[in-house]
């Protein structure tokens, strides 16, 4: 059973959530909050396996939780999923830093919400080449002003095509086979990746890709 914590302001959106992740009998709700305060004492509490994180609460938003609880070492097999709105973009990226696995978009359909908690719990990173291009698509002319190039600087080519792969969304076996490697070798990349640049998980990556302008939103697929 994978257990799960709603964080919310909107009780509504808490009521709705809880019958589309519970539905197939493999998913329970175990907590849900209207603010990022009471939530991480309930996240400490109940020690879910997967967090749907609102962005904007009160007392504390979803951002500063999420820091929170990356921040706790009693807390390490919690992940995070930011739940989000297109106006709320700028703030995804933040959230990913801060330590999110990845994020949904608030209208997902149902089964692709109890999908994406399955691979989070999994402790696989969210990112849905789809939901990567439409969010980070939406951001393209915020992200080309923060490209930074020099994050790039100690990585090796073949590092780099690694990393756009992932930036893209692509799989291990994906990238394997777009750069003619072995999913074993693909995998073994990105674990370079994550040391190198100091990225938490593969969501992280995501955004270095980006944001030092390897790939631009229109390179998604």
């Amino acid at each position: 059973m994978i257990r799960i914590a709603l964080l919310d302001d909107q009780e509504l959106v808490r009521t709705g959530l809880r019958p589309l992740a519970e539905h197939d009998g493999d998913i329970e709700v175990v907590a849900e909050a209207p603010d990022g305060h009471t939530g991480l004492s309930l996240i400490r509490r109940h020690r879910p396996d997967v967090v749907l994180m609102d962005i904007r609460m009160p007392r504390l938003d979803g951002i500063a939780a999420t820091e929170h609880i990356a921040a706790d070492p009693d807390l390490g097999d919690v992940r995070v999923v930011v739940l989000t709105t297109f106006d709320e973009d700028e703030n995804v990226l933040a959230a990913v830093r801060a330590g999110a696995a990845g994020f949904l978009l608030k209208d997902v359909a149902p089964r692709e919400l109890r999908d994406a908690i399955r691979v989070v719990a999994a402790g696989d990173s969210l990112l849905s080449p789809t939901i990567t291009t439409k969010v980070l698509g939406h951001l393209g002319a915020s992200l080309a002003t923060r490209v930074r190039p020099e994050m790039l600087d100690a990585l090796t080519d073949r590092e780099r095509d690694v990393l756009a792969g992932v930036g893209r969304g692509a799989s291990n076996d994906e990238i394997g086979a777009s750069l003619h490697i072995s999913p074993a070798t693909a995998r073994t990349y990105v674990s370079r990746l994550l040391a190198k640049l100091g990225a938490r998980d593969r969501a992280q990556l995501v955004v270095v890709s980006y944001e030092s302008g390897l790939i631009t939103p229109g390179d998604a697929s």
